[in-house]
């Protein structure tokens, strides 16, 4: 058995070139041994488990949908909105959401306290995101690369 205590862990941060998108995490899998390079499932862990913090006023990454992979959601604490092909939705503390490939998503925290978020991935091989607000496409085969028909930046379109 791997046991990690989430208390200790430490946080990564990051921000968009032009801080349009900002966020941080906590790697759950990584810190139980994930290696999210592997192919082998041994390796790989068939989900992916993250604890991510938004911090007041931010939204983590683009509105996006994912080709393969399954997203589930946990809020713990904080209020915000998540933005789907429906409009918006409210978010609050103890509520739970499910995001299916090809239904495209993003959060945001519109309040004035950290939101922080469980976040569980199905973690396939071979997964791809498709950005309509910028329609680009972002492909992992083998590398991440982010293209419309040449290589492109992650924020390219966005910010």
């Amino acid at each position: 058995m791997r046991k990690v205590n989430t208390n200790a862990l430490e946080e990564f941060s990051w921000s968009s070139p032009k801080g349009k998108f900002s966020g941080a995490g906590k790697g759950v899998s990584e810190a139980l041994g994930r290696d999210p390079s592997s192919t082998d499932l041994m390796k790989r862990h068939p989900f992916d488990v993250e604890i991510l913090r938004i911090p007041a006023g931010a939204t983590p990454y683009p509105y996006h949908s994912h080709a393969a992979q399954w997203e589930f959601y946990h809020v713990i604490s904080g209020r915000g909105a998540v933005r789907h092909k429906d409009g918006s939705t409210p978010i609050e503390a103890g509520d739970a959401f499910i995001f299916p490939p090809d239904e495209p998503h993003q959060l945001t925290n519109d309040s004035s306290e950290d939101l922080v978020i469980y976040v569980v991935a199905d973690n396939p091989i071979g997964e791809s995101c498709y950005y309509p607000d910028s329609r680009k496409w972002l492909v992992r085969s083998p590398e991440r690369r982010l293209m419309r028909g040449e290589p492109l930046e992650y924020c390219d379109g966005e910010e």
